[in-house]
């Protein structure tokens, strides 16, 4: 069996955001106990709501589901409007965990659309978070567009006020190639005053970049469907490494590693690094010489929790 050296990405795994949601689940779930109602999956990540879930959190998909005058949170990638006003009719306490971030861009959308202006979105169709923001404002106001041949679709007047905003956990290189094709058919099209994709997005693709410089192998630590992994991947495959998401340790084939010269290993910011861990302890039983860390950024972000929550 040849060796390999692991090398870890850093930053990787949970943002603040992240940090930010599950901390509000616990918290509620001590203050007023189970259940705790969850619109959602909490984060993009079998195994931190599976843990939440046996602490006494109930995860739904619709507001109709929970109980009237029940404790709810709303979940890291935030709501529409309607949301918002479903759990008031049903006179909920809600508990809201949507990422600042992605609130930073509900702000933008609707300030945009007050002075007047239409709006585009870049995102995913169907992310949690892309139906978040597409709720923010008339549906007639916003458009949504997921690659630079939506933007050629697009039949808008370029003379009507425009601006942009962007899902948080995209692709910097594939948004800026959509915002380039934006600018040439709206030459006037505003941007967000600071950039929509999020810190700890930035930093885990920047990490991933150097890692592909190093690594030939690179395995992202990551749900199906979570964005920031699936954008990791893809980062990493651009980059030219063969790059493989994998859910936990008992996902490992080890034909991935197989004539490997070098293993990165990273996790979207929904990952815990107790899944990081038990990878490594894989690897290490298959073939991997030693490990090492590959840093290229300091987090150092905190939000605040709710007020409701602060002295939980």
């Amino acid at each position: 069996m040849a060796s390999f050296p692991v090398v870890l990405a850093a930053p990787r795994g949970f943002c603040a955001g992240v940090d930010r949601a599950i901390e509000i689940v616990e918290r509620a779930l001590e203050r007023f106990g189970a259940p705790i109602y969850v619109r959602h999956e909490i984060v993009h990540n079998r195994h931190v709501v599976e843990g939440l879930r046996r602490k006494g959190a109930v995860f739904v998909e619709e507001v109709e589901e929970i109980p009237e005058g029940a404790v709810a949170i709303f979940s890291a990638h935030g709501v529409s409007r309607a949301v918002v006003n479903q759990a008031g009719e049903r006179s909920l306490q809600v508990l809201d965990a949507t990422c600042p971030l992605v609130t930073k861009v509900h702000r933008e959308a609707q300030q945009a659309v007050r002075e007047g202006k239409t709006l585009i979105l870049i995102g995913h169709q169907g992310h949690p978070e892309v139906e978040g923001t597409l709720g923010q404002v008339p549906p007639e106001r916003i458009h949504l567009v997921e690659t630079v041949e939506d933007v050629e679709a697009l039949n808008l007047d370029a003379q009507v006020p425009m601006a942009y905003v962007t899902q948080t956990t995209l692709s910097m290189d594939d948004t800026a190639q959509i915002v380039d094709a934006l600018r040439r058919k709206y030459p006037s099209i505003d941007s967000p005053r600071q950039e929509d994709i999020c810190y700890a997005t930035q930093n885990r693709q920047n990490a991933v970049k150097a890692l592909s410089r190093r690594c030939d192998v690179i395995l992202v630590l990551g749900a199906p469907n979570s964005s920031n992994s699936n954008r990791l991947k893809e980062v990493a495959e651009e980059m030219g490494s063969r790059s493989y998401l994998v859910q936990s340790a008992s996902d490992f084939d080890e034909a991935w590693v197989e004539g490997a010269t070098a293993v990165g290993v990273t996790a979207g910011a929904s990952a815990p690094e107790s899944l990081v861990e038990e990878l490594v302890q894989i690897l290490l039983q298959h073939g991997a010489s030693e490990v090492e860390t590959l840093s290229v950024a300091e987090e150092q972000v905190q939000f605040t929790l709710p007020p409701e929550l602060l002295d939980a």
